[in-house]
């Protein structure tokens, strides 16, 4: 197989990573194919998330390709001064592809869409019916006659002893987050959602699974980004559970994920995160369809069974009747069965 691919890609390759976390994580397993594949030849990962994959043996170069044009205008240059011949595109934007021309990539591999078919050299058709993200990010590789054999994303958690996994039990500490003793566990809840509200789960479902988590003596972790701590605060002021939220940034987030048991968490790149590191994952899906993005490893998906879902709206119109529909003694149930497994 890497002499085939040899034979059709003689040079270095440029792959542009998705610009959200979950979809970059959902990535790996076709990055991680094509490496082995390339056997000796140069690969460069640039995106948001790059550095998530660092120290994963996935790529010669990663580049973080920040969201901003004018930061990705100067990054650029950086990217086409690694003179890849080939440029796989994940993502399906007209920037993606024009980037591609702009690197110098001879060969431009991606979905046809978005009014950029011109601008690629190989513009692959959009699967119909849609195929879950993990697989259609495969589905661009394998025009490079690459087999991917492996469909779960898979990443090496950072080492217990690491400076990140330090640094995490010391925020730990700082939040009042008890050693673990015996049994007991760790539970992290991930409270927000960057796409949009619909995906967040009512609080008062999030206010009973604390409560029915720790009076059984697991220890709850609330997890979220900077935008979400008024609502991990109303949370955490009514259990009483410590916070992380808004101090996990992205180079120390696989650090926290590795110290937890288990994360409960809506559809979020920190699922897909969490679940590629090896830490047991309950997903709860409402306005987005698990088929398609579920996290693939350690999970449980629960959903809220209503007539309107999915949907994929960001804001719910109608007071979101399929995150409601999720009761936290059903996550409970879920997560012992997970918990039940990796004991």
């Amino acid at each position: 197989m890497a002499g085939r691919l040899r034979a059709r890609v003689p040079e270095s390759v440029i792959v542009r990573l998705p610009n959200w976390l979950g979809d970059t994580v959902m990535a790996v397993p076709a990055i991680r194919a094509l490496r082995q594949a390339l056997d000796g030849e140069r690969l460069l990962l640039a995106g948001p998330w790059a550095a998530v994959l660092g120290d994963q043996a996935l790529a010669d170069v990663l580049v973080t390709y920040p969201r901003s044009w004018s930061g990705r205008l100067s990054t650029a240059d950086t990217v086409r001064g690694f003179g890849g011949t080939t440029a796989v595109l994940l993502p399906t934007s007209f920037e993606a592809a024009a980037s591609a021309l702009y690197w110098g990539a001879r060969r431009r591999i991606g979905f046809a869409m978005g009014g950029r078919r011109w601008l690629l050299t190989e513009p692959v058709p959009l699967p119909e019916p849609r195929l879950h993200q993990v697989d259609e990010y495969v589905r661009l590789v394998e025009r490079l006659g690459v087999a991917v054999d492996v469909r779960a994303p898979r990443l090496e958690p950072p080492a217990a002893a690491s400076p990140e996994r330090r640094r995490v039990r010391a925020l730990m500490r700082e939040a009042g987050v008890p050693e673990p003793v015996g049994a007991a566990r760790r539970v992290g809840v991930h409270l927000g959602a960057a796409y949009g509200s619909a995906k967040v789960w009512d609080p008062a479902c999030v206010v009973e699974l604390c409560r029915l988590l720790g009076a059984r003596g697991t220890t709850v972790v609330l997890l979220g980004a900077a935008s979400d701590v008024p609502f991990v605060e109303a949370v955490g002021r009514a259990t009483r559970a410590p916070s992380l939220a808004g101090r996990d940034g992205p180079e120390l987030l696989p650090a926290l994920l590795a110290e937890l048991d288990a994360l409960v968490s809506g559809d979020t790149g920190v699922a897909h995160l969490a679940a590629a590191l090896g830490t047991p994952v309950v997903a709860l899906f409402g306005p987005t369809d698990p088929r398609l993005t579920a996290p693939r490893g350690p999970v449980a998906v629960v959903r809220g069974d209503v007539p309107c879902a999915p949907c994929f709206y960001r804001t719910c119109p109608i007071d979101h009747p399929c995150m409601r529909a999720i009761e936290a003694p059903a996550v409970v149930e879920r997560l012992d069965a997970l918990l039940a497994v990796r004991a």
